[in-house]
């Protein structure tokens, strides 16, 4: 299981992207489809079209990190694009956690007094 601070800032691409792409082509993804920048210290999650495999790109101030999750079994729960052209979602650290372990957060709802920002 990873684990990630409560401050860190986690972005979800909505859309699929090509699992073949290593650092340059996800830095690229980064800031040209996410709009963000990568070196901002944020992680950066993509997932496969069938959502069975996921890759998280992370700057930690001295190069970037590329980690990678392949499922044998089974999918990721992966969050929906409910609003046309909208690119990426917040997640905080423990939900990301969460879809990691294969927790399914649609159902789910953070309480009000819960939430951080």
């Amino acid at each position: 299981m990873l684990s990630f601070a409560g401050s860190l800032k986690v972005w979800v691409a909505l859309e699929p992207c090509d699992m073949r792409k290593g650092f340059n082509g996800l830095h690229a993804l980064v800031s040209e489809r996410l709009g963000e920048d990568l070196r901002a210290g944020a992680l950066f999650v993509f997932s496969n079209r069938r959502h069975t495999r996921l890759k998280i790109l992370y700057w930690d101030g001295t190069g970037i990190w590329v980690m990678t999750k392949r499922l044998e079994r089974g999918t990721f729960a992966w969050p929906r694009n409910v609003e046309s052209g909208r690119a990426k979602l917040k997640l905080s650290g423990e939900a990301l956690a969460m879809l990691t372990d294969g927790i399914d957060l649609h159902g789910a709802k953070m309480r009000p007094w819960y939430e951080r920002e």
